[in-house]
């Protein structure tokens, strides 16, 4: 039953705000649009039923305050009557009909879609609309007893298919500003069309319809001089949906192996950092009032994976997680595979938050700067010192607790390095007291899924890094709720050797596997000034895990993949010559590559690892090296005992694969259960 009480429910909801929040919050009510049992009332073990609540959150944000003073532009944006600048963002909620108070997870959505119930419970919600026990997964995140909360922040996501429900946020707009915007695309294969926004995102429209002083450059390698293209070569091309991104089309067409930039004057930017005040005043409702009959929560926790976990790297270098009346908003967060650590970006003018730089591309957008690590460090090259928490206390002085967690894939295309160690690349720089770093040593920026090469050279990798997520996840509420602190960090590290250059990796790396290292992994640019393009500044140095005789990576955390291996997994996949640009990576994807099954099969193919008939003589010795590495997680607190027997059904299932397979066999296929 879906229960429409808008009159009633807000001025109930209203008066409530106003008796329990404090004096400054920002959000000045709450609209309740629907509210019905989840997954048809069914019970997650202890935790029992769910249910789900849609809204739209209403707020006025002063300009005048000393909190608001970092949002870009909020000072030119239009306000109402009492000086405030008012807008509002639909959210949806997921939790516990029961009357025992709940920790809430904030999920930020990445380009609209709910994330966080893919990568944890296995399974993203139909339609990003949360409502069946099919769209709980396997429950995790619900047998755990957690709130779930998912709100719109950010304005640019394209249009989705007809019933799709993205949360996309409607910023206030600071008129009558005009500026350059630049615009980085490239074609995986021969196009006369091509879209020139960001990835499924929008981007700024000329502000005068197919502007005749646009202008379009070509270049073959991030750092080349840009070769324009005669305007009356092309032309300007209506969105394929409406509402949806701009397009180009091209005399002769466009061609891999080529980045083509567009550039051209945009009008009224949206004030973007409003998206993130907007999270953090949401959060700090929720800390403080007691919604819809249930009770505060036990605490308030973000979690964000990639952009979404950049976004909270912004909000905390900016002091956005620290609310108006000075205090925290929320009291920890889970940045998953958040690269660099997202210093930059999401909080600009014409800022388009669904860019980012990886190492091929967009290596001038700004979406990381110093300061990057937790503790102090300083920059040889600016001679500033800080830390990218400065700003993140509250009155009291308290910080979050904070949990970074990335996996080969990031050191290789998103600076990972970066934040724990200087900016030169010489020196570890220890996390902060209040965070915790982890290395998911072989896994790549999501669990792979892919039973072709295409558009890459290897098989992508198989590592799952998902299960010690899922411990982390618990380990952090523990710290917040208990002070449990949860296990100590887990990195590659400059000092024991198990982070080093690409040179030396190349050097290291076993030969005979048919995969060649990269030449580079991404050294992203300083960025200096604001002209359009800008300046760019000397490169930061940044470093990858030392590979092992494997060709595994060392240090960080030993996920059960490489505690008890199959074969080799890298950090990085190279793109297929066919594609274009093939010395640069994917830039989210690693390889794999098995060893052979047997020792005649090893000599034959020149391989120098051992083969699987050495390493494990029977598929018993297999499993038992499994379970003992399962066993050393869960005793490290990286792996709950629920999920030990589904690692050693994913590994010893993979292993069956392997022995099956003809090494003939160059397909991918065999990675992934039917």
């Amino acid at each position: 039953m879906i229960y429409r009480h808008r009159l009633a429910l807000l001025a109930t909801t209203t008066a409530m705000a106003a008796l329990c929040a404090p004096a400054r919050a920002a959000v000045e009510r709450i609209e309740v649009i629907e509210r019905t049992p989840f997954a048809a009332g069914m019970a997650f073990g202890e935790a029992g039923a769910y249910e789900k609540i849609r809204g739209v959150a209403y707020y006025a944000l002063d300009p005048t305050s000393k909190s608001n003073a970092v949002i870009v532009d909020l000072k030119r944006a239009p306000r109402d009557a009492r000086g405030r600048v008012v807008f509002s963002s639909e959210f949806v909620l997921l939790r516990p009909t029961g009357a025992q108070p709940s920790s809430l997870i904030y999920d930020v959505n990445n380009r609209g879609g709910i994330a966080i119930m893919g990568q944890v419970n296995g399974r993203s919600p139909v339609n990003n609309d949360p409502a069946t026990a099919a769209d709980a997964g396997d429950g995790f995140l619900m047998r755990h007893g957690y709130s779930l909360l998912f709100s719109a922040w950010t304005w640019d996501v394209a249009p989705q298919a007809a019933g799709a429900r993205p949360l996309v946020f409607a910023p206030p707009v600071a008129k009558g500003i005009k500026g350059k915007v630049q615009n980085e695309f490239t074609v995986n294969a021969p196009a006369d069309i091509a879209v020139y926004a960001g990835q499924r995102g929008l981007t700024y429209e000329p502000a005068k319809p197919g502007d005749p002083k646009a202008q379009l450059t070509q270049r073959a390698r991030p750092a080349d001089k840009r070769k324009p293209i005669p305007r009356s070569s092309w032309s300007f091309v209506a969105p394929e949906k409406k509402g949806g991104p701009g397009r180009v089309r091209l005399d002769g067409g466009f061609k891999p192996d080529t980045i083509y930039e567009l550039t051209y004057v945009a009008k009224d930017p949206y004030v973007a950092g409003a998206g993130l005040a907007g999270i953090r005043d949401l959060l700090a409702y929720f800390r403080d009032t007691p919604f819809e009959g249930a009770s505060v929560p036990r605490a308030v926790l973000m979690f964000g994976i990639s952009q979404s976990g950049r976004v909270i790297g912004r909000m905390l270098h900016d002091g956005l997680n620290v609310d108006e009346s000075g205090r925290l908003a929320f009291s920890g967060a889970y940045l998953q595979v958040p690269g660099a650590g997202g210093s930059a970006g999401f909080n600009g003018r014409f800022v388009q938050p669904t860019r980012h730089p990886s190492m091929m591309e967009e290596h001038e957008y700004p979406a990381d700067a110093f300061p990057f690590t937790t503790a102090p460090s300083r920059d040889p090259v600016s001679g500033e010192s800080a830390s990218t928490l400065d700003r993140a206390r509250d009155k009291q002085g308290n910080l979050p607790k904070l949990i970074y967690a990335n996996t080969s894939t990031e050191y290789w295309n998103r600076g990972a390095s970066l934040i724990t160690t200087t900016t030169d690349g010489a020196r570890d720089v220890a996390p902060s007291d209040n965070a915790r770093v982890y290395g998911f040593m072989g896994a790549q920026h999501y669990v792979g899924r892919s039973r072709v090469r295409a558009p890459f050279t290897a098989c992508v990798s198989t590592s799952n890094h998902y299960l010690p997520m899922r411990a982390l996840i618990v380990g952090l509420e523990q710290w917040v709720v208990d002070g449990k602190p949860p296990p100590d960090s887990a990195y590659p590290q400059l000092a024991d050797g198990s982070l080093t250059t690409v040179a030396d990796y190349r050097a290291i790396f076993p030969k005979g596997l048919g995969l060649t290292p990269p030449e580079q992994n991404l050294r992203e640019p300083r960025l200096i000034g604001g002209a359009v393009p800008v300046k760019r500044g000397e490169e930061f140095e940044t470093r990858v895990p030392t590979p092992d005789a494997d060709g595994n990576d060392r240090g960080g955390v030993g996920l059960v993949e490489l505690q008890a291996p199959l074969g080799t997994h890298t950090g990085w996949n190279l793109r297929s010559p066919e594609t274009g640009f093939a010395w640069a990576t994917s830039r989210f994807d690693g390889s794999f590559v098995p060893f052979a099954r047997t020792e005649a099969e090893r000599i034959a193919a020149g391989d120098p690892r051992p083969s699987l008939e050495v390493r494990y003589p029977a598929r018993d010795d297999f499993v038992a090296a499994v379970r003992a590495a399962a066993q050393r997680q869960v005793a490290a607190g990286l792996l709950l005992p629920e999920d030990v027997a589904r690692t050693i059904a994913e590994n010893s299932g993979l292993y069956d694969r392997i022995l099956a397979r003809d090494p003939v066999d160059q397909g991918c296929g065999y990675l992934f259960a039917p």
